[in-house]
């Protein structure tokens, strides 16, 4: 293969690991431990 082949195939993947990770953060269980400022100020 050729270089910038490899390398765009590279930065391809990276950007769909973050992309999965985050909404696994996001939505997963993981986010319930997240809290929303919003709520913790309310009148």
């Amino acid at each position: 293969m050729e270089p910038a082949t490899v390398l765009s195939i590279s930065i391809g993947a990276i950007l769909v690991a973050i992309t999965a990770f985050s909404i696994y953060t996001a939505f997963g269980p993981p986010a319930a431990e997240l809290d929303d400022p919003f709520e913790d100020h309310e009148d």
